[in-house]
């Protein structure tokens, strides 16, 4: 049973993942996560915003990212790091904290195929990603990537940016809805649910549900936040977007130790 529900969850960030990769081919079925209400479908303007944004967030490379997850029981674990979406490497630091304060911190180096793990090396100053060229093969402890929010949000991360923009007839066709306008950090964005599985959009669904994915995009296209939520993996997952980070320059001893 332990198993089969492990599957299960495996399965569901999958499915979550694919909803990012929206092709000329077609688009990728996934579960229905949620519905909302006042919601409307894309206007052409719209849409053409979204199919935009993960070729604009490519252009940011090297992307200053904050990844926030909340876990039961007041834990929350923050990554701060810079994603090259031309290698979709990615580096950063993490910390866990909990009622009683920090749980763990260190370096977190990333990909699309898994993530490594080490402590900041002694006295190391500068930007997380300099202090990761300085932790020794055996520093590293690797892994792929498992189904918890932490794992299925740096998975996504690294694989939103692409290198050209997306179709928005098809993106359109998949049924997005915008679900209202905030303002972050002083500028308006379109809040915007991903877009849906196909029977929802002929006629096996409702027109109010929406994919687990929510996007945050500006007037030039611009992805300033993404949510994940999906069934039995918690509060969203959020990604935090802050454009270029000048200057990074990802090392290349990582991937090499911990692929």
């Amino acid at each position: 049973m332990a198993t089969q529900k492990k599957n299960r969850r495996r399965y569901a960030v999958a499915a979550v993942l694919a909803a990012v990769l929206v092709a000329a081919g077609g688009v990728t079925a996934w579960r229905v996560a949620a519905r909302e209400d006042g919601a409307r479908p894309l206007s052409t303007e719209e849409a053409s915003r979204l199919a935009l944004s993960r070729f604009t967030l490519y252009g940011t490379s090297p992307a200053a990212v904050d990844l926030t997850v909340r876990e039961g029981g007041g834990t929350t674990v923050e990554v701060h790091g810079v994603i090259d979406y031309r290698t979709r490497h990615a580096a950063g630091s993490y910390r866990v904290t909990g009622p009683r304060g920090v749980l763990d911190e260190g370096l977190l180096i990333w990909d699309a195929g898994g993530l490594g793990l080490a402590k900041a090396p002694a006295g190391a100053t500068g930007q997380p990603w300099e202090q990761a060229e300085h932790v020794p093969r055996t520093g590293w402890t690797s892994r792929p990537y498992g189904t918890d929010p932490l794992d299925a949000g740096l998975d996504l991360a690294v694989q939103l940016g692409a290198d050209r923009p997306d179709n928005p007839l098809l993106l359109a066709q998949a049924g997005p809805r915008r679900l209202g306008r905030d303002r972050i950090d002083g500028r308006d964005h379109d809040r915007i649910s991903g877009p849906r599985p196909r029977g929802a959009v002929t006629g096996g669904g409702s027109p109010g549900d929406t994919s687990p994915l929510t996007y945050w995009i500006d007037a030039d296209g611009g992805l300033r936040r993404v949510t994940m939520r999906m069934p039995g993996l918690g509060t969203p997952t959020t990604l935090d977007f802050h454009g270029r980070s000048a200057g990074a320059k990802l090392p290349e001893a990582p991937w090499a130790t911990a692929g």
